[in-house]
């Protein structure tokens, strides 16, 4: 026993040890650089899949293997750790440090539900727009954090509306008349400084979201079926809905938040990884931009958020299709509550500050910019640089942005009652400190070590090898080899991270549509859109472990919503990449800028 409880302590470090002894023998015993790169590629992959030590520390281990098997020099491994990728991701995380600090976010989100309404299920859908659009342009770990504290003190409020409504109907019952209604505005002192001690932890920037957001006891308890009066039958089957209302509004800022990432290429470190492996790899295409991958996604995006909120209402709380629409009635007690807990929260923000205003058009500047770049139907901006055509990419209208926030000044001159100006030090929007707390270093590391792999594969020529072998699979449907890809990473991503997942099939389903003669659009686009599946367990991504953590969910309720969300994805890509995105790239056409690899078998359609 005490033997095992040493295997348990050190199971990590014997992962690792075992992981590079047991591969061994395949660059000892062939000795090709095929082999010394497999080794390489099989012993990251594994460590990252595995998770014994942390992802930027297995990402490394190319920049020590490569120059010791004579694959790469130093210095060339060193200088796929910085792309282009990287300097996109530094403009990006200026802007979300910025519409954090200042409190942004929370404005958006609360006056896109206040438009939306407060009728349970589109306040549900209110609550999912608003978090999908915060999540295309910040994380989706953020977007779920800051959301998630409004969605806690908006479904307490209802469940305590219809507790004192049904309080109210009990008592007229038993003789006694209450003519009126009171809220009860206390709401209980422990749970507003308990929601109040979370919201500000999630929005200091604090990383350990298992230790910052606590859970909150359920108001209703349990009690056994056989001591409740009659009149007590209906208030339990009612928890049994007040619990779904729980859920129903935990899933939907998970799944939102996930969803969201989607639309753009900086909306998740996976859009962001195929962007910049597409681009390396085939230099020539230069179709894949701001502007046209959000033209081909927002449709995804929009059709599996819509079915998503139809889906998660009626596995939690019955599809009531008329109760859904009604509108022009007059409002429920919950209704009411809800209207006046949304209009509290963005009267609490106060007017629209300075701080605010530039980073808002910061924001919409950024966004123009990157869709007039070069949008293909128009000449855009970077037309006016006809000498250094393509030199411009998304990443300098980032980083040009980005620099903004630590120029312009966070606070101006006020005048006071006697007519003078009062001084304030100068303070930028950002300040390096606030920026590093929000740049996901572990991503950008783990990136270098994905294009670290590919430059190696290639120079070691395992990408040739691996092509050679997978040109039988042209003998297959197109749409079957397509759909094996999306279910193979949909699998692997609800068990590894997500950029992990894209880092290690890219450079294999490259090489696999250059065998088959196919677009590689064809099989990239829809691999990466489904790598960002992860909806089934709490730790298949940051969004759902924040949203987990709250107390309201069980490994269950997940596993169950989010198996028919990754079902709904992977049809709705399936799809897309079938119909209205095969125009757009022109897929059925084998491309010039691909490389031309001679095949006997030809891709069914």
């Amino acid at each position: 026993m005490k033997f095992l409880n040493y295997l348990l302590a050190y199971r990590r470090f014997l992962l690792i040890v075992l992981t590079l002894l047991l591969l061994l023998p395949l660059p000892l015993i062939i000795k090709t650089k095929e082999a010394e790169c497999a080794y390489t590629l099989f012993v990251v992959a594994i460590l990252w899949l595995t998770e014994p030590m942390p992802l930027a520390v297995s990402a490394l281990l190319p920049a020590v293997m490569f120059p010791l098997f004579g694959i790469m020099e130093s210095k060339q491994v060193a200088s796929a750790y910085f792309k282009d990728f990287h300097l996109l991701l530094i403009g990006v995380i200026c802007l979300a440090t910025s519409i954090e600090k200042w409190n942004l976010h929370k404005r958006m989100a609360l006056r896109m539900v206040m438009l939306v309404g407060v009728n349970p299920a589109w306040l549900v859908l209110g609550f999912m727009v608003s978090c999908a659009f915060l999540s295309m342009w910040l994380s989706n770990t953020s977007a779920a954090a800051m959301v998630m504290p409004i969605v806690e003190a908006v479904a307490q409020q209802i469940i305590k509306a219809e507790t004192e409504a049904d309080a109210l109907e009990m008592s007229c019952s038993n003789g006694f008349i209450n003519p009126t209604l009171e809220l009860d505005e206390n709401i209980g002192e422990y749970e507003r400084s308990d929601c109040k001690e979370k919201e500000n932890q999630i929005n200091g920037y604090d990383n350990d979201v298992a230790s910052t957001v606590c859970v909150i006891e359920k108001e209703f308890g349990k009690e056994k079926e056989q001591n409740l009066p009659p009149a007590e039958t209906g208030r339990k089957n009612k928890e049994d809905k007040y619990n779904g209302i729980f859920k129903v509004m935990c899933l939907c800022v998970a799944y939102s938040a996930t969803i969201g990432g989607l639309t753009t290429i900086t909306g998740t470190s996976t859009n962001l990884i195929f962007a910049e492996h597409f681009n390396t790899r085939y230099p020539a295409c230069q179709c894949i931009n701001f502007g046209s991958w959000f033209i081909l996604s927002i449709p995804i995006a929009l059709i599996i958020l819509l079915l998503s909120w139809l889906w998660l209402q009626w596995i939690f709380l019955g599809f009531d299709f008329k109760n859904m629409l009604k509108c022009g009635k007059k409002k429920t007690t919950r209704e009411e509550v809800s209207a006046q807990v949304i209009q509290k929260e963005y009267k609490k923000l106060g007017p629209i500050s300075y701080p605010e205003i530039v980073t808002l058009v910061l924001f919409i500047l950024m966004t123009l910019l990157w869709f007039t770049r070069d949008p293909g139907f128009i000449p855009g901006w970077s037309s006016l640089f006809t000498k250094y055509k393509r030199y411009a990419t998304d990443s300098t209208t980032a980083l040009v942005i980005g620099l903004l926030f630590f120029i312009i000044p966070a606070k101006t001159l006020t005048r006071t009652s006697n007519g003078e100006n009062t001084v304030f030090g100068y303070t930028p929007l950002i300040t390096w400190k606030e920026f590093q707390s929000c740049m996901p270093w572990e991503i950008a590391i783990l990136v270098g070590g994905g294009f670290a792999l590919a430059d190696g594969c290639e120079v070691s020529k395992l990408s040739d090898w691996v092509a050679s072998k997978l040109t039988p699979l042209g003998s297959l449907p197109l749409w079957s080899v397509i759909l094996v890809s999306c279910l193979i990473v949909t699998s692997v991503t609800e068990l590894a991270s997500n950029p992990a997942t894209i880092t290690i099939f890219l450079p294999i389903l490259s090489p696999l549509a250059e065998a088959i003669h196919v677009n590689p659009l064809f099989i990239l686009i829809p691999a990466t859109l489904c790598t960002s599946f992860a909806f089934l367990l709490p730790v298949a991504n940051p969004a759902n472990a924040i949203v987990f953590s709250y107390g309201h969910l069980t490994v269950m309720d997940m596993v169950k919503a989010g198996l028919g969300i990754n079902i709904i994805g992977v049809a709705v890509v399936m799809l897309a990449v079938m119909t209205w995105i095969v125009p757009m790239f022109n897929l059925y056409t084998y491309p010039s800028w691909a490389p031309d690899i001679p095949s006997a078998n030809s891709t069914g359609l």
